[in-house]
């Protein structure tokens, strides 16, 4: 039998490549985890615009020492099957990417750990030690994940068809859409609705597909 040819694999990371929601856990340190929770859902239904909401809970980490962004990265848990599958990928030489609407001082280093070094994400503005409460650059919102897809794309040189996202959030539908394959992890209704496949539980069940057939 012919081996496959390589595909690009990108994933979202938020309640996809790890279990939780970065920015939720800055705000529990900053006293606005109540609020920053009831925003992100909102933000994952659609119900309202990424980047407002990504600049409404950032506002609330205004004035937290630089220092938490460490002490976050430590608590950071991989979803289930994560590891499992970046090694699987690896194997078979098929490139990973991550692109987040987290931020790129959690996203890059957690990325590093498993060799992987395609990676987007917002960036978190510091003045003499303190998140300022602003994001710097342009926010990576709908758009901008299947922007970053075709990036991804065209470095690695796989051709668009050859692509497979997976997210499991609004901000995910346009990279799942502009994706060869999209697949909803764990995912919100609408992304279900929306994408090729839907996978539970553990990442590395993705492996089941018939896309991922060796």
């Amino acid at each position: 039998m012919t081996p496959q040819q390589p595909r690009l694999v990108v994933m979202d990371v938020d309640s996809t490549f790890i279990t939780g929601e970065v920015v939720e856990m800055l705000a529990a340190r900053a006293g606005s985890e109540v609020l920053v929770t009831e925003i992100t859902e909102r933000a994952m239904r659609g119900e309202i615009d990424f980047a407002e909401s990504l600049h409404e809970r950032v506002a609330t980490l205004a004035g937290l020492p630089e220092s938490v962004l460490a002490d976050v990265l430590a608590e950071v848990e991989l979803s289930p099957g994560a590891r499992e599958l970046v090694a699987e990928l690896d194997a078979r030489g098929w490139p990973v990417g991550l692109v987040s609407g987290g931020f790129i001082e959690i996203v890059g280093p957690l990325a590093a750990t498993l060799g992987i070094t395609l990676t987007r994400a917002n960036a978190l503005e510091v003045v003499d030690g303190r998140l300022t409460g602003r994001v710097t650059g342009a926010v990576v919102d709908r758009a901008a994940k299947a922007a970053t897809l075709r990036d991804y794309a065209t470095t690695v040189g796989i051709p668009m068809d050859r692509t497979i996202a997976i997210g499991d959030g609004a901000n995910d539908l346009d990279m799942l859409a502009a994706a060869g394959f999209g697949i909803a992890y764990n995912a919100k209704p609408l992304v279900c609705a929306a994408a090729d496949a839907v996978v539970r539980d553990r990442l590395d069940a993705v492996l089941d597909l018939p896309v991922f057939a060796r």
